[in-house]
């Protein structure tokens, strides 16, 4: 049986932090991105570092990357799939002082040149936490309706978005800002009761200081 043969949507298996959550952590990362990429750098931390490939943890995150999801069955064979597509990637290893066991870095650039580093960790059973983006600290997991928008920091900023939403009757459930310093680069993440209609969300993209708006549907 192939390693990959214990991934389904449910994530079982005893590899599932190794590969399920892998594979999360790359098409999360993907989705943020917002494009198909050219290149790709992981570094891996602590388990992942020692075990990554024997257990698939290499052509779970490639996959990951290549926008499939845990249960695709090209995840086996995603690193062919990669050389296929011209995607160029590497893998070091890393030490992070603090960091959850499996955690990686990922510096992905996509095929407009547009770049974006992320940290994240599968924290078990699939489950994954993205901890920071272009070393700014966040903290969400991209499980329910989520409003991902990277922005700079400026007074109104927040009023702008909740009150766009609010005439599109979206309730918001939780919302937390992440920011370098005042006027710097900054990352509101919002739960949403449900998910904004596309008119919606393509008026947040316009808004002054918006750098990019990711949406998660809650899976």
């Amino acid at each position: 049986m192939d390693l990959f043969d214990i991934i389904g949507p449910v994530m079982i298996g005893p590899s599932s932090s190794h590969t399920a959550g892998a594979a999360r952590i790359g098409r999360l990362v993907r989705r943020m991105l917002g494009e198909p990429l050219s290149a790709a750098a992981i570094a891996f931390h602590g388990s992942f570092a020692k075990t990554w490939k024997g257990h698939g943890t290499d052509r779970a995150v490639i996959g990951g990357l290549m926008d499939m999801d845990v249960d695709d069955t090209r995840l086996r064979d995603s690193l062919a799939l990669a050389a296929e597509e011209g995607l160029r990637y590497t893998f070091t290893t890393v030490n992070l002082q603090g960091a959850h066991p499996n955690t990686m870095i990922i510096d992905a650039i996509g095929q407009s040149g547009k770049s974006l580093r992320a940290q994240a960790a599968s924290v078990g059973g699939g489950r994954v936490r993205i901890q920071s983006l272009d070393r700014l600290e966040v903290n969400f997991t991209g499980e329910d309706n989520t409003l991902l928008i990277r922005h700079r920091d400026a007074p109104g900023a927040i009023a702008q978005v909740t009150g766009l939403l609010a005439l599109a009757g979206v309730n918001i459930a939780t919302m937390r800002v992440f920011r370098e310093e005042e006027g710097g680069n900054a990352v509101m993440v919002l739960e949403l009761d449900a998910l904004p209609d596309a008119e919606t969300v393509n008026a947040l993209t316009h808004l002054r200081g918006v750098k990019a708006v990711t949406l998660f549907e809650k899976r």
